[in-house]
């Protein structure tokens, strides 16, 4: 049984967090902070979180060659595509909706052009760049790329599985060279694509999280101590250097080795962050992300609606509650969709084969709130 990282579970739900802050900020009408300006590298601190816990969970049997690839990319759909679809289906009716009520927001989401891209997960790979619909869920479309991508990363990662520190050196400076050759071929960051160039957008990371993994697996933070020391120091280090607009790549590495921190309290037995609260909030925190931007729709819309308060600010009290409120939204899409179709399709098995869920194939050895989305 693969060891369950608790930690990592609960890193989750700061990192989704982090993300809904920096785009429900602006309706506040509020000067926005250095470190919620950075908020869209939470969607970095994902990747690489999802390339540490896949290796983490299948590297071994790749190795072993008992990974199953079919199986491996049906228990990846069972985890993102019923949520994809469910918020797809939710920003369509609440367009309608507001259209029916007088708001005009249907021409901004309901980019018909987009709509088979967002239905096949391509949306991050340049076919839906008129944008449109959950926008951030273009991150799960650059997910799918990398899970279909897994066995070109599992594959290095095996190579050099007795070389961590190499594999670190040569993820950091893919990381770092895409990064400054992105910038000055097309005059922006990379971790600002999204819909352009999202599937490369999560290579370095997905790939730094694979190295990461490596070194962990190496036992470099042998004492609990250590750990907590490195943990520390790596979460200073990340929230400094988001703080004052540093350059993403150090952001992201300090990422690494936040990863790297809390992975290594768990192998040495450090239980804090590992209380059913925090690791229940890391479980939902995908769906946090998902229904963050129709939430808001949602929520906005029918504030300004009844107030007439159309295009102003919204009021402190309101806002809070808005950005509270988007957990017990995620609480009831996780428990209502997430939960139940993902289970479903893992009963079921992948499609037209004989296989069927429990019977050892690559998406049964998962533990209980480590799977990987976006990590997930």
């Amino acid at each position: 049984m693969t060891q369950d990282l608790k930690q990592l579970t609960a890193l989750r739900f700061f990192a989704a967090m982090w993300v809904v802050l920096y785009h429900y900020w602006p309706s506040l009408g509020a000067p926005m902070p250095a470190l919620v300006a950075k908020g869209y590298l939470g969607v970095e601190l994902f990747f690489t979180l999802s390339g540490f816990i896949l290796c983490h969970v299948y590297l071994a049997r790749f190795g072993a060659e008992r990974f199953h690839y079919a199986e491996f990319l049906w228990a990846r759909l069972a985890r993102v595509y019923p949520v994809h679809l469910a918020t797809l289906a939710l920003l369509g009716v609440a367009a309608l909706g507001a259209a029916a009520l007088g708001l005009r927001v249907g021409d901004k989401l309901l980019v018909w052009p987009s709509l088979i891209p967002n239905l096949l997960l391509m949306q991050a790979w340049g076919f839906a760049q008129g944008g449109g619909w959950n926008h951030p869920s273009w991150s799960i479309s650059a997910e799918w790329f990398a899970y279909l991508m897994f066995p070109l990363f599992a594959a290095g990662a095996w190579r050099m599985r007795l070389r961590p520190g190499l594999a670190l050196v040569c993820a950091l400076g893919l990381m770092i060279g895409l990064y400054q050759a992105f910038e000055r071929l097309a005059g922006q960051p990379l971790t600002n694509a999204t819909t352009a160039w999202g599937a490369l957008r999560v290579t370095p990371c997905f790939a730094l999280g694979c190295s990461i993994y490596l070194v962990w697996r190496k036992g470099v933070l042998r004492t609990a101590l250590s750990a907590i020391l490195a943990t520390l120091a790596a979460l200073a280090a990340a929230t400094a250097l988001a703080a004052v607009g540093a350059s993403d790549w150090a952001t992201v590495t300090a990422f690494a080795a936040l990863i790297l921190g809390l992975a290594a309290l768990s192998s040495t037995g450090v239980r804090a962050f590992t209380a059913p609260l925090w690791v229940y909030l890391g479980e939902v925190s995908f769906s946090v992300y998902m229904i963050g931007i129709p939430w808001a729709l949602v929520f906005e819309n029918g504030v300004r609606k009844f107030t007439h308060a159309q295009g102003q600010a919204l009021p402190l009290g309101l806002w809070l509650v808005m950005l509270v409120g988007v957990v017990p939204a995620a609480m009831a899409l996780h428990h209502l969709v997430e939960r139940p179709a993902r289970t479903m399709m893992r009963r079921h098995g992948v499609p037209f084969t004989r296989r069927r869920a429990g019977g050892g194939h690559a998406g049964s050895a998962t533990p209980h709130g480590q799977e990987p989305i976006f990590q997930r």
